[in-house]
C-alpha cells in the first residue's frame, strides 16, 4: 500500500509509522521536520505544511491518507478539496472525550452518543466527524474516524502537571488527585494502538466507520499515581510514595482554570470502552503493555532525562495540596 501520514512523528503516529515500515507499506511522511523525535529510516520524506501542500501532493494518488494533526472543521474542508479523487481511505483521529460527557452507560461503544458540554476541543473533533459523515453520505468520500482515548509512550507521564508531579514525590512532597481518586481511566501504549490503528488502513471494511482502540485495562487514579510511584521507588531503589491528597475536580477547576476544560471535559470521569468493534475488524488485536510495565519505561525516561519543574505549578499543586 502507498500511504500518506500528515504528521507521523508524535505520541501516538511515531508508533504507527514504525509498525507501518515494519508492514513494508510504501509510507510517505508529509512534515514541516520540526518533531523532536527522528523520522525512521524507510520513510519517504515531503517536507511542508499541509496548509499549503497541493503543489507538494499533486502529482500523487493514495491507497490510505491519514491526518494526525487536524483539530477544525475549516481544516476538513481543505482536505476534502485535496484528496477527493486522490485516495481509497480518509482516516480522521477523532478523541474518545468527543463521546457524552459523562456518559450514561458503561463501557462505552462507538454507539455512544457525541457529547461534550465542557471541552471546545472536543466540540470541534465532533463538529469535524459530522462534516466528514456528511461528505461520506453524500459524495461517497472514503472516511474512517478513529477515537484515540489516552495513548502515551515514554514522554508521556499520565496526569497533568507532567514531570513536576513526578518530581513531587521523589521529593516526598504531597500530590493533588481530583476527587477521590476511584474513578476509573483508560491507558494505552501507543504500539498496542498502532496493532490495532494500522490494521485499518487499506481495510474496505473500515470505509464509513468509526472505532475507538484502547486497552481493555482499566485502573483507578489512585492505582495510576501509584504506579508511578512504585515504578520510582524500583528504579531508584529508594521508596517513592504519591502521597496522594483529594481535592474535588470542581474546586481544582476554579483555581486552575487553564485545566478545567480537560478535567471537567474528561478525566474526572469514569471512561472504559468496549473494543468489540476493532477486535472484528482486525482478528488478534490485544492490548499487551500494562501500565505497571508502561509506568516503568515512563520514569525511567524521565530519570534519564529529567524535566523542568514547572514553579507555578508547583505552587499552585501545593496550594490544592493544602486544602485536602
Amino acid at each position: 500500500m502507498k500511504v500518506l501520514f500528515i504528521g507521523g512523528t508524535g505520541i501516538i503516529s511515531s508508533a504507527c509509522t514504525d509498525l507501518a515500515l515494519q508492514q513494508g507499506i510504501d509510507l510517505h511522511l508529509l512534515t514541516r521536520g520540526q518533531s523532536v523525535r527522528p523520522i525512521p529510516a524507510g520513510a519517504k520524506v515531503i517536507t511542508g505544511d499541509i496548509s499549503n501542500a497541493e503543489s507538494l501532493l499533486k502529482d500523487h494518488s493514495w491507497d490510505a491518507v491519514v491526518n494526525w494533526i487536524i483539530f477544525t472543521p475549516d481544516q476538513i474542508e481543505r482536505d476534502l478539496a485535496l484528496f477527493r479523487n486522490k485516495t481509497s481511505q480518509y482516516i480522521f483521529i477523532s478523541s474518545a472525550s468527543a463521546y457524552q460527557t459523562p456518559p450514561s452507560h458503561l463501557p462505552v461503544r462507538e454507539s455512544t452518543p457525541l457529547d461534550n458540554p465542557f471541552w471546545e476541543y472536543s466540540r470541534n473533533k465532533i463538529a469535524c466527524e459530522e462534516r466528514l459523515t456528511r461528505a461520506y453520505r453524500e459524495e461517497k468520500f472514503p472516511i474512517t474516524i478513529v477515537r484515540p482515548s489516552h495513548t502515551y509512550d515514554k514522554t508521556l507521564l499520565p496526569f497533568d502537571g507532567g514531570y513536576t508531579i513526578l518530581h513531587r514525590m521523589l521529593e516526598g512532597q504531597p500530590v493533588c488527585v481530583p476527587g477521590d481518586g476511584t474513578s476509573l481511566w483508560t491507558l494505552t501504549h501507543n504500539t498496542d494502538f498502532a496493532k490495532g490503528f494500522n490494521g485499518l488502513l487499506g481495510h474496505s471494511g473500515a470505509i464509513g466507520e468509526n472505532f475507538h482502540i484502547t486497552s481493555d485495562e482499566w485502573l483507578t487514579w489512585n492505582q495510576i499515581y501509584d504506579l508511578v510511584a512504585h515504578a520510582a521507588s524500583r528504579l531508584t531503589g529508594r521508596e517513592v510514595k504519591a502521597n496522594e491528597f483529594y481535592v474535588p475536580s470542581s474546586k481544582i477547576a476554579e483555581l486552575d482554570p487553564a485545566r478545567a476544560p480537560g478535567l471537567l471535559g474528561d478525566k474526572m470521569h469514569s471512561m472504559i470502552f468496549d473494543n468489540s468493534k476493532i477486535k472484528s475488524l482486525v482478528p488478534g488485536f490485544q492490548c499487551t503493555t500494562p501500565f505497571s510495565r508502561g509506568a516503568m519505561e515512563i520514569v525511567s525516561h524521565f530519570l534519564a532525562h529529567p524535566g523542568s519543574v514547572d514553579f507555578c505549578r508547583n505552587e499552585l499543586e501545593s496550594q490544592l495540596c493544602s486544602l485536602g
